[in-house]
């Protein structure tokens, strides 16, 4: 395990995001059932339980929280979901993600689902149909909720589509440089100027592939340090993190296998004339403003109502009942066949 205790104080870090993921469905449609929401939820319950009873971690459900942890010498320890596949194509299930203490959602995994298309598929297909409307209707949720919006792992349509609807910062969990590195996963030069006037964050990860598209296995720690200056030269030092994607993939530049290497991955990146303050944003305070104007924008929006729209390509089964469902603007629930 590349974020073990052990390893996080010989790196010293000070704050984590633990991700509650769960694999894209395996069905041929995205309505198809599957047990993807129970088990994000069983996901947040054993994280939830291991940051308690672990003494140096400290669970975080606002940005004021991380910041006391780290002040009191403990690690901030948040979750993010990677993927919104992981609410069954339901925006209410954000909200109860949201409740559960979740921060942070990836709009896309390495499968399309209702609100978006991934990298993944423009990559095999060279099809990318964006953000669907359904999708926009999430982002509008995730802005009022004070969720963070995820672009990792979308499609570049959908990258686009989300910065011109979005009213609060977005977030690159992990993710690198189109322009250094092509593959679809990874953002190209204008959505990095974009978080300029977003307000948001691009954090570098360090997987091999992604680092370097033609020659992964040279890719290194200085690699990762071009990725990091690309982003600064085009957005400045205010848009820029560190997301290691630590383990999810193997596959790790060269020089940094685990969280204790941050250390060298900093000192490299002063060797390039990052002052104390510029490496004090890359490490934990852009990120930690991103997710504080998140949370202002939702007093902002607290007045509004919550989003109710239901995706279009939803089915219902039949329900032996009188009652109706209770969920919003279902006029094709299908009668009960034993009343009248």
């Amino acid at each position: 395990m590349a974020a073990n205790s052990n390893f996080m104080k010989e790196g010293r870090v000070g704050g984590q995001f633990w991700s509650v993921f769960i694999e894209c469905p395996d069905t041929e449609n995205i309505d198809d059932p599957s047990h993807v929401v129970r088990d994000t939820l069983e996901q947040i319950d054993v994280a939830r339980r291991f940051i308690e009873m672990t003494p140096e971690l400290k669970f975080c459900s606002t940005a004021a929280d991380a910041v006391k942890a780290f002040k009191a010498g403990r690690i901030g320890s948040m979750l993010g979901a990677e993927g919104l596949h992981q609410t069954g194509s339901s925006i209410a299930v954000i909200r109860q993600l949201w409740d559960l203490g979740v921060r942070y959602i990836t709009i896309t995994h390495n499968s399309d689902n209702a609100y978006a298309t991934a990298a993944a598929t423009v990559t095999a297909t060279g099809k990318d149909a964006g953000l669907s409307s359904f999708g926009a209707s999430a982002i509008r949720e995730m802005n009022r909720l004070g969720m963070m919006v995820d672009l990792s792992h979308a499609s570049h349509r959908t990258m686009r589509q989300v910065l011109e609807i979005t009213q609060s910062p977005v977030i690159f969990s992990h993710s690198t440089c189109y322009s250094l590195a092509q593959n679809y996963r990874n953002a190209p030069d204008d959505v990095i100027k974009a978080l300029k006037s977003n307000g948001g964050v691009l954090m570098v990860m360090f997987v091999k592939r992604f680092l370097n598209a033609e020659d992964p296995d040279a890719a290194n720690i200085e690699t990762v340090v071009d990725h990091i200056m690309h982003i600064v030269d085009l957005a400045g030092w205010d848009h820029v993190g560190i997301g290691g994607d630590f383990d999810g993939t193997v596959t790790l530049a060269n020089g940094i296998s685990s969280v204790a290497d941050y250390p060298r991955l900093i000192e490299a990146v002063m060797r390039r004339g990052a002052t104390d303050n510029q490496v004090k944003k890359l490490v934990g305070l852009n990120i930690l403003r991103v997710w504080a104007e998140n949370e202002r924008n939702a007093k902002r929006l607290a007045d509004e109502l919550p989003v109710e729209e239901v995706w279009e390509g939803r089915s219902w089964s039949r329900w032996n009942n009188p009652l109706p469902n209770m969920i919003p603007d279902n006029p094709d629930r299908i009668p009960a066949q034993d009343y009248q």
